[in-house]
């Protein structure tokens, strides 16, 4: 019987030569029939890929068989279901590109990169460190949400700052406005899903003038395997593939709202025009409820 799994994992670590990559990861794949999506630059290489647990461990053996992929953070979870092919029901196809940076923050130019990650960023913590901080700082401790706002909107750390992002690009511009130099001074937490964002927005933020921060190592993946939902976070955590999102026990807080008659839920939806990739939080009744922006525009006609 199949056994579907995902793996989340990236590496910040310089590589001459990112197309060479980019054909072993490519030809890897389509031989192992994972499918999933591999971005990698001059910076390192970032992926989520899905398929039937054997397939995943031969990957793995070989990705960690590069010397620079070694010491790789990756981590895994239960996939859906695979098809009778052995393809990942997660995943509509295999995409594996170069890319000028791993992760689109626009900056590619003020990320510096070593044999030992990222130049510059902030201080890892892990979720056992982020408690013992929260402990002896208490409310001083700022958490700061490093994905786009949207994903915010399943789930979040208890009083966590959410950034008004749609893309991750805003945060450069939002950072260099001042809107948060209230921050600078205080200890501030960042945090995403698996980690990696927050290795380039702590050191943008530190570059600008944010003297003591933090980047939950792992991200929220990571603390929720360790405390689940009997921590500091709370809902639904919002994930790049076919499930949507992911819960970390049977008692996770639901605090989505439905953009469509406002009913409490964690589901999230594409705006059914083909057209359109705004996302919304919907429930399931409202699924076929268009964006704000086509709703206007049936009103109209």
């Amino acid at each position: 019987m199949a056994t579907p799994k995902i793996v989340l994992f990236y590496a910040f670590v310089p590589l001459p030569d990112p197309e060479a990559i980019r054909l072993w990861q490519r030809d890897l794949c389509e031989a192992l029939r994972l499918r999933g999506r591999i971005l990698i630059s001059p910076h390192g290489i970032n992926g989520t890929l899905g398929g039937d647990l054997p397939a995943v461990k031969k990957w793995l053996r070989s990705f960690r068989s590069y010397g620079p992929f070694r010491d790789a953070d990756v981590k895994w979870s239960e996939g859906t279901a695979v098809d009778e092919a052995g393809y990942s029901a997660d995943f509509p196809r295999l995409s594996v590109k170069v890319r000028e940076e791993i992760v689109s923050f626009g900056a590619p130019g003020e990320l510096r990169v070593d044999e030992h990650g990222v130049v510059g960023g902030g201080t890892r913590l892990s979720p056992e460190a982020l408690h013992d901080l929260v402990a002896e700082r208490g409310d001083e401790v700022v958490f700061f949400d490093g994905r786009n706002a949207f994903e915010a909107e399943i789930g979040r750390f208890r009083g966590a700052v959410v950034p008004e992002t749609a893309t991750t690009r805003d945060f450069v511009g939002l950072l260099d406005s001042g809107v948060y130099d209230d921050l600078k001074g205080r200890p501030v937490v960042t945090y995403c899903t698996g980690g990696i964002r927050c290795e380039v927005l702590s050191s943008l933020m530190r570059a600008r003038g944010f003297d003591e921060v933090y980047q939950l190592d792992g991200g929220i993946v990571r603390y929720g395997e360790t405390f689940g939902d009997d921590g500091l976070w709370e809902g639904s955590l919002y994930v790049f593939d076919g499930r949507g999102s992911i819960d970390f026990s049977d008692h996770a807080a639901v605090i989505g709202s439905c953009a469509g008659c406002g009913t409490a839920t964690n589901r999230t939806a594409n705006c059914p025009d083909p057209s359109c990739r705004h996302q919304a939080v919907v429930c399931a009744d409202c699924v076929a409820v268009p964006c704000a922006e086509h709703a206007r525009d049936a009103q109209r006609v």
